[in-house]
């Protein structure tokens, strides 16, 4: 003992020098405040930080090591964690029901984001009296029970390492962190913080909804932030948000002033508007002693539950943050806390050299650094009446554990000391002698209820996920500032009430109006598709349109996709609309034209045949084989008729009679004109007496070439409807936006030999025609078939390359026109002529008058052949 007051009047010596000078490094004393009590924990709170800047940095080395001042910079709102301790020391020390007879005090020590200040003040702790005597503890009596710290994980890494060596009880206030729970690597270590594994899920969620997709990440370098990262990542590619850039902060001191020439210029050239922000407040000092152009940028920030976004050294600057939005716990009032804080005043507690000391900051007293000793200004002021920035009268998180921390350890030591009453006999005082190290039998159990009604466990495995509240930070013209409650995020709610955001309410920062924009690339629009950019992330793409046919309902959609058979893509490309069906119907103007043509038609060649059949006595009539001129015309008439099936819906029907009745009846017509053409040229050159071609002007050959043309095409028609026949078809392709009803062929081979037949019937025909056009036959037709198998040869000839290059409704149009002008053809070419005669000219109708004709015929002939006169003779015999 005499060793250690020795070397701890050494170590005075300086300190009694300062007292001579009436301290002027108040916040270099260790501790800073104790209050005596008959048990004492150690508090280690972050109130004074090193400044950060060149020309301090630069003083510091100029400085010769026994200059007692060192330049330091208050965290003022951080003051609150030392008045909520205080708080819960009072309310403890009048409970009866809570370590009756028992006092608690606390020595209070500053910790700085440095191994070594770290260290010091745990050996000062350790050596007690605010010594640093390794090893050595210079306390009569030892009333140490148990250190509360860390307010990061690496402080409590750095000081747990030292305080397990001699089984210290330590007790984070700090941010939850999974690793500090090995119990094997920090058996002595116990966190109060409520568990924060959910706020990653919470941040994406609000990411989400303001449709951001393109975000900047900024951490501690620490296990913390390195943890947070890997959370944020999975949860944003499960979500489509992509990472823009992730810069890590280094929690050290000596770091930051290297670190903010690298890194701040990269956040500043980056397009990321949204840049999400996880750490504690002290060690995010960077952020706060940067310059006021650094964060001069239209960005916006998300602050996890961390880090306090108000705390600043300067009163200026807050316009930096206008408009962020932060997590923050949502937590219940402890009551009686606010009107503590109205009541605290440097005279309420004289010997508090750090409330003086904070009341000479926060209040910017006149030359508060050279003479903290001085009158106090604004002696009756209040708490309340300093902007957010120096002091919130909310309870903050950290001063929520720290309340909690307090309690914790209270009940823990008085459930050791009713065990240790129950089990010592009256008188034995040595039973009832308090070790620091047989506290974690009772802290490891240790759960009660907070004065708010709030369950607290120090086991860290009971511990329950954090709630949040989500604030939108104001910074007003006047330059006072507030948090607005905006919206909240529970996760242990059901799915849709665990988030809830106003976004009206919500404040946004650089004159936006309106959300502003956190994407890489603008969305697409319904009609549009994500092009991916080769070398660049998902959320970069350009924006193409569908392709043909497809449509896009949403925005920023991978793959376009087809409509139904049924549907088709409007202009837009966004949605399908039901095709209409379409067809040659009979109601429509075109369907109505062609009824009518055809009946039309029908009638006019009937009429004809009634004209035919009333004068069939005539010369004219007679000639060239009457009943072939009746065939032929009743099979004109259906062939005007037979155009009729292919207008309206198709139907299996129709479909089947369609082609085959078309081919059956044309076959008819054209073998009948084969069958006419064939007697004119026969009967000219058979008129010699023993000619065996006299033989094939019977009636009944005629008729035989009809029948057997006609029934080479019938079973040309049977072979193709009991093969593959014509069947009614939607054709959804050929018009856009329609559906065609339509027959298909079937056998497209067999519809084309039905048509090559028909051409090489009609081609014979013409042949012969062309040859006998000049025969001289006063009932020669001859000149008028050539004509008519004119006009029908050049209307197919037509028709194939039309009706293979035509789709829909005009296929069938096409093949209906067809019809009628080649049937037309031969109705007029044919048997109007005659009709001319029988009816308007009937004296050229008779026998006399046919005879002058034939005469006058012959004798040109033989004039002009010789060698035929006798032919001709015999002929007009």
């Amino acid at each position: 003992m005499l060793s250690c007051l020795l070397i701890a009047f050494l170590l005075l010596l300086p300190g009694s020098v300062h007292k001579t000078e009436k301290l002027p490094c108040f916040h270099q004393l260790h501790p800073i405040v104790s209050q005596d009590g008959d048990l004492v924990i150690g508090i280690f709170l972050s109130l004074f930080s090193v400044e950060v800047n060149k020309v301090i940095g630069a003083e510091l080395f100029k400085n010769p090591p026994n200059k007692a001042c060192k330049p330091y910079q208050w965290l003022l709102k951080n003051y609150q964690q030392a008045l909520a301790l205080m708080f819960a020391m009072e309310e403890i020390n009048r409970n009866p029901n809570l370590l009756p007879n028992i006092t608690l005090g606390f020595h209070l020590y500053n910790t700085y984001h440095s191994d070594a200040s770290t260290l010091e003040s745990s050996l000062r702790w350790l050596s007690g009296q605010g010594q640093l005597i390794p090893n050595y503890s210079c306390r009569e009596q030892d009333k140490t029970v148990a250190v509360v710290g860390g307010v990061t994980s690496a402080l409590s890494v750095q000081m747990g390492t030292l305080l397990d060596l001699y089984k210290f009880p330590q007790i984070s206030y700090g941010p939850f962190d999974f690793i500090l729970s090995d119990k094997v690597q920090f058996p002595s270590l116990y966190q109060m913080a409520l568990k924060d594994s959910s706020l990653p899920k919470g941040v994406v969620r609000l990411i989400v909804y303001f449709e951001w997709n393109w975000i900047g990440l900024i951490t501690t370098d620490d296990m913390r932030g390195e943890e947070f990262l890997w959370e944020m990542r999975a949860e944003m590619v499960r979500n489509e948000v992509c990472v823009s850039y992730t810069e890590k902060i280094p929690v050290s001191e000596r770091r930051h002033m290297e670190s903010q020439e690298t890194f701040m210029p990269r956040i500043l050239t980056s397009s990321t508007m949204v840049i999400v922000i996880h750490g504690d407040t002290d060690s995010l000092m960077i952020l706060r002693y940067s310059d006021a152009p650094i964060f001069l940028t239209q960005k916006v920030w998300i602050a996890t539950s961390q880090w306090d976004i108000t705390m600043r050294p300067l009163y200026r600057f807050g316009q930096n943050f206008h408009g962020a939005l932060t997590f923050s716990y949502l937590m219940s009032e402890i009551p009686g806390f606010k009107a503590f804080l109205k009541t605290v005043t440097p005279s309420k507690y004289l010997d508090d050299i750090l409330l003086k000391g904070f009341w000479l900051s926060a209040f910017r007293c006149p030359d508060q650094a050279e003479n903290p000793e001085q009158e106090i200004c604004f002696p009756n002021a209040s708490l309340e009446t300093l902007p957010l920035c120096s002091f919130d009268m909310n309870m903050s998180g950290l001063s929520y554990t720290i309340y909690n921390t307090i309690y914790a350890v209270a009940w823990a030591l008085h459930e050791m000391l009713m065990r240790k009453l129950e089990k010592s006999s009256v008188g034995d005082e040595k039973n009832l002698i308090l070790h620091s190290w047989q506290l974690h039998s009772s802290l490891k159990n240790t759960q009660f209820n907070n004065s708010a009604g709030d369950q607290v466990f120090v086991n860290e495995n009971r511990s329950t996920e954090a709630q949040y509240t989500i604030m939108n930070y104001v910074w007003f013209p006047n330059e006072t500032e507030a948090l607005v409650k905006v919206g909240h995020f529970v996760p242990q709610s059901p799915r849709g009430q665990d988030f809830t955001i106003c976004k009206e309410a919500i404040v946004w920062g650089w004159g936006h109006s309106k959300v502003p924009c956190g994407v890489c690339s603008d969305s697409c629009g319904p009609g549009f598709r994500k092009t991916p950019l080769e070398g660049k992330a998902a959320c970069c793409f350009d924006c193409s349109p569908c392709p043909e046919g497809e449509i896009s309902n949403q925005m920023n959609a991978e793959q376009c996709l087809k409509c139904p058979e049924a549907e088709y893509p409007n202009k837009q490309r966004d949605r399908c609309l039901p095709k209409t069906v379409a067809f040659l119907n009979g109601k429509e103007p075109l369907g109505m034209t062609l009824v009518f043509v055809a009946v039309s038609f029908s009638l006019l060649t009937a009429l004809v045949l009634g004209v035919f059949v009333k004068f069939q006595d005539t010369p004219i009539v007679k000639a060239n084989n009457r009943t072939l001129s009746y065939t032929l015309l009743i099979s004109l008439i259906f062939c005007f008729l037979c155009s009729l099936l292919f207008i309206g819906c198709p139907t299996p029907v129709t479909c089947l009679l369609q082609q085959t009745v078309f081919g059956v009846v044309f076959t008819v017509a054209v073998s009948s004109i084969l069958a006419k053409t064939m007697i004119v040229v026969l009967a000219f050159r058979g008129v010699r007496p023993g000619s065996r071609i006299r033989t094939f002007l019977n009636p009944r050959v005629s008729n035989y070439v009809v029948l057997i043309c006609s029934g080479i095409q019938v079973i040309f028609c049977g072979t193709w409807l009991g093969t593959a026949p014509p069947f009614p078809e939607a054709d959804t392709h050929s018009e856009y936006g329609h559906i065609i009803m339509r027959c298909n062929e079937g056998s497209v081979l067999a519809f084309y030999c039905v048509l090559g037949y028909m051409a090489l019937l009609a081609l014979g025909s013409f042949t012969v025609a062309f040859l006998a056009r000049n025969l001289p036959d006063t009932f020669n037709e001859a000149k008028f078939i050539t004509f008519s198998m004119l006009v029908f040869c050049s209307v197919w000839a037509s028709f194939l390359p039309t009706y293979q290059s035509t789709k829909g409704k005009a296929m069938v149009t096409v093949e209906i026109f067809s019809i009628l002008a080649s049937s037309a053809g031969l109705l007029g070419c044919i048997f109007i002529p005659k009709c001319y005669v029988i009816l308007l000219k009937p004296e050229r109708n008779t026998l006399e008058q046919m005879k002058k004709k034939q005469d006058s015929q012959g004798r040109i002939l033989s004039e002009a052949r010789p060698y035929t006169s006798s032919c001709g003779n015999n002929r007009l015999k």
